[in-house]
């Protein structure tokens, strides 16, 4: 039987809970040989609705949004920092938009086997729900989703990479 899981892809947000994310990637696609791509969503969505709601001003919202074009830079090189240094190539993919589109949107035109995302964030109420992006993708993607939990069994994992 062929490897069923060709192509993964780790969503990157730069919480902790994604970077332990981005470690447990590395090391499926160590031991599957599978492709991963990193995906960094650079949410202007929520800029757009806090420029709406008169909380940004148009100059602040274009430097809010170099600013996070710089960390989705800075995300993604350290992503690929720890990927090389277990011999696992990572494709850095960078979008702008809403996060649950964008990222179903990029699985379907990767083909994309396995969506590996971080612990979710804890629900305080049914509006924190609808508006976390990462649960959004969780549930709009077509592929197999992983959610990633216990940091410290991932990164005994991760450091025990050749």
């Amino acid at each position: 039987m062929s490897n069923p899981i060709k192509k993964i892809m780790v969503y990157v947000d730069g919480t902790e809970q994604s970077i332990t994310a981005a470690q447990y990637a590395i090391c499926l696609a160590s031991f599957s040989g599978a492709e991963l791509i990193a995906h960094y969503v650079i949410n202007t969505r929520a800029v757009e609705d806090l420029l709406k709601a008169r909380i940004f001003l148009k100059d602040e919202q274009v430097e809010y949004e170099h600013d996070m074009e710089a960390d989705a830079e800075r995300y993604l090189n350290y992503i690929n920092e720890l990927a090389v240094k277990k011999g696992v190539s990572v494709i850095k993919k960078r979008s702008r938009g809403s996060v649950h589109r964008e990222i179903a949107d990029s699985i379907e035109a990767e083909d994309v086997d396995l969506l590996v995302i971080g612990e979710l964030s804890r629900i305080r109420s049914r509006r924190d729900e609808f508006f976390d992006e990462t649960e959004r993708a969780m549930r709009a993607v077509s592929c197999s989703v992983l959610i990633v939990k216990d940091e410290d069994r991932v990164w005994e994992m991760y450091e025990s990479l050749v």
